[in-house]
């Protein structure tokens, strides 16, 4: 339990009708020779009173739920008469669990909705709230951002509907720094006041990986004018992946035998070559790709991938040209609008080459945000039950901003 010498166990009581365990603490002689005045630091501190017993959760004891009761004593300040209740050294930061509980309980809510852990520790949902947003907020005052060079930024759907979240990164540490309601240029300020605050500094952001939104670009252009503007690949590569589904989907409409063909293929256009199973490998073989666009989409996408292999900046800007080309050349033979999407794509990589191209200067990509996605779906499902970003937020922190929380049982 940690008591050390100032405290003591006085006596441990099973209660039949509560089903539970009382640990019983007072305090030791020694507890007043270590004391020392909170409010001007100084000693001696005596022993003025005890306040009404007061209770705390401590860790289950053969299953059972367990509770540290104290009269908890009130120091007096020789010197400036202060008064004030002692702090024990069991209690957590929410005041009515003890440190190891805190600790157990944050281990559960990196891994389950924090409903589904009050279920299992037998305290409500809205307690471990509390408690948890105490340690996310006192760890993240703490959090130093005085080496952050290189941020990562990406929009985060927070519930059905047009509400974002922001989310920005540390894309060297690979840690969640900020997160902020909305998706536009304003974001960037709050983040930079954020920053600031942990002692960062706006003028030593180097590169700043983003999707091609032009709030984003203004945003980092208004407040971190030093940095390089990345445009991610994986953003790159997503808008290329959506053009052959549009491709596949146009094509399907063309006559009867092209829908037979593409029929139940979207996800075979989706994955790399390499990436395919057994079973999808033979439908792809099993297809007449001769007269078929999506094909022909499929390809371009690929390309567009081995682009990013390329080892010199000079040699990809000459392919990224060659591609574009080749893309508007296709869609001059093809029926109708079918690679109209694939045109877009050159379009959107024209306009934004000199930021695409910026990934072999800086050599950074937004792929660990990439990589949370999945973790903030879950979340997202963590959260859910709660219509103010604040929850939110909070558990984007706790599981991927590597802050200073308790996550095991300390002593263990």
């Amino acid at each position: 339990m940690g008591l050390g010498e100032s405290w003591e166990v006085e006596s441990c009581e099973y209660s039949e009708e509560l089903n539970a365990f009382f640990i019983v603490v007072k305090e030791t002689e020694k507890l007043w020779a270590l004391e020392r005045c909170p409010e001007c630091g100084k000693d001696p501190v005596t022993c003025y009173d005890h306040v009404e017993p007061l209770r705390w959760r401590h860790l289950n004891v053969f299953n059972k739920e367990s509770e540290i009761v104290c009269e908890l004593p009130r120091g007096e300040c020789g010197k400036c008469g202060h008064i004030y209740r002692v702090k024990p050294p069991w209690e957590g930061k929410s005041k009515h669990f003890t440190e190891e509980f805190e600790a157990f309980a944050l281990t559960l809510m990196r891994e389950m909705p924090v409903k589904k852990v009050g279920k299992i520790v037998g305290v409500s949902d809205m307690r471990l709230w509390r408690m948890l947003l105490a340690h996310v907020d006192a760890a993240h005052a703490k959090l130093e951002m005085d080496e952050v060079a290189c941020i990562g930024a990406d929009e985060m759907n927070r519930r059905k509907g047009h509400n974002y979240l922001t989310v920005f990164c540390d894309l060297v540490k690979k840690r969640v720094l900020f997160a902020a309601e909305g998706k536009d240029a304003g974001v960037w300020e709050e983040f930079m006041e954020c920053l600031i605050l942990h002692n960062g500094d706006p003028r030593a952001i180097t590169q700043a990986s983003i999707d091609m939104s032009v709030a984003y670009v203004k945003g980092i252009e208004e407040n971190c004018r030093n940095a390089e503007i990345v445009f991610d690949k994986f953003h790159v590569i997503s808008h290329a992946c959506e053009g052959v589904d549009a491709v596949r989907r146009a094509e399907s409409h063309l006559d009867e035998s092209k829908r037979e063909k593409l029929k139940k293929t979207m996800w075979l256009w989706r994955k790399n070559p390499e990436n395919l199973g057994e079973k999808e490998q033979e439908r792809l073989k099993r297809i007449d790709h001769v007269d078929l666009w999506t094909s022909k989409a499929y390809q371009m996408r690929v390309a567009l991938q081995e682009i990013y292999k390329i080892e010199y900046r000079s040699v990809a800007r000459r392919r990224f040209g060659s591609w574009c080309r080749w893309v508007r050349r296709a869609a001059k033979k093809a029926p109708g609008k079918v690679l109209e999407s694939m045109v877009k794509v050159a379009e959107m990589i024209e306009s934004h080459l000199e930021g695409v191209l910026a990934h072999w200067t800086a050599g950074i990509t937004n792929a660990f945000l990439e990589g949370l996605n999945s973790l903030f779906s879950a979340t997202k499902r963590k959260a859910r039950g709660y219509r103010t970003t604040r929850y939110l937020t909070a558990m984007l922190y706790f599981v991927a901003g590597k802050l200073s929380i308790p996550s095991i049982i300390p002593g263990h």
